[in-house]
Formats: C-alpha cells, structure tokens, sequence
C-alpha cells in the first residue's frame, strides 16, 4: 500500500489535470450511452427497419452514378483544407522558423497555386455549361417553339 501511495503522490498537477479530463470523458460517453439505453425506444415495426434520411423516404437502391464533378469538388475541398492546416501551423511558429520557414512557406504556396492554374486551365473548375451547349439549347428551344 505504501508503495501506491509513493507513485500517486509523484503525480504532477498537470498528470492530475489530464486524468480528471479522461476520466470525465469516459464518464460522460457512459452516462449518455447508458441513458440512451434505458431511455430508448424499443419499438419494433416495419417502418423503423426502413432506411430514412433527411425527411424522406428512399427510393431504389444505394448504387447512385454520381457526375466526377462531385468527386473533384471533394478532392479540391480536401486538398485545400489540407493546404489551410499546413499554413496554421506555420503561421503559429512564424517567428521561430525565421526567413527560411517564410520561403519555404512561400514556395509551398507558390506550388498550390500553379495547381490551382492548372485546374482552371483544363476545365475542372467549370460547372456551368459551355457556351457551344447554350447555343445549341437556344437552337432546340427556338424549333420546339417554331412547331
């Protein structure tokens, strides 16, 4: 027993800090675990087993062909929220990193945006119809309304 005691007792107030808060955590996680058991619904229907989601029911199945458009989207939303991370943290050690850290910085940048040129140049960043399609929808519509 008195060995215990000597290893708690050479616990700093931070290692005491960081406990508490884990502690904390894994107690709220059970808490709300454990009242979402006992409080919920235990009713079994044929609608509960249906899937539902954003207030309507789903129709046909999960295989939907999505446009690449939605997929380059996505990767551009991650590669420059990655982009923004990297800039945070060198923002916060800017005075430590010196010239050398602001080139290296500038560089990375510099990168990104001859991407970002690149993307642009080959249409990844065109979601509207080009004009050649526009014209030939003005076409179509003129004859529709001729007939």
């Amino acid at each position: 027993m008195h060995h215990l005691m000597a290893s708690i007792a050479r616990f700093t107030p931070e290692s005491w800090g960081l406990a508490t808060y884990v502690v904390a955590v894994f107690g709220l996680v059970a808490l709300m675990l454990g009242a979402s058991y006992v409080l919920g619904g235990r009713d079994h229907g044929r609608a509960k087993e249906e899937p539902f989601e954003s207030g309507a029911v789903s129709v046909g199945g999960a295989q939907l062909r999505m446009p690449a458009k939605f997929y380059l989207v996505a990767m551009f939303f991650v590669i420059f929220d990655v982009e923004a991370v990297f800039l945070y943290a060198w923002a916060v050690s800017a005075k430590d990193n010196g010239w050398t850290g602001f080139a290296i910085v500038a560089i990375f940048v510099l990168v990104l945006l001859a991407a970002l040129f690149y993307l642009w140049r080959v249409g990844a960043l065109d979601w509207a119809p080009g004009r050649e399609v526009t014209a030939d929808c003005r076409s179509r519509r003129a004859a529709a309304s001729r007939i």
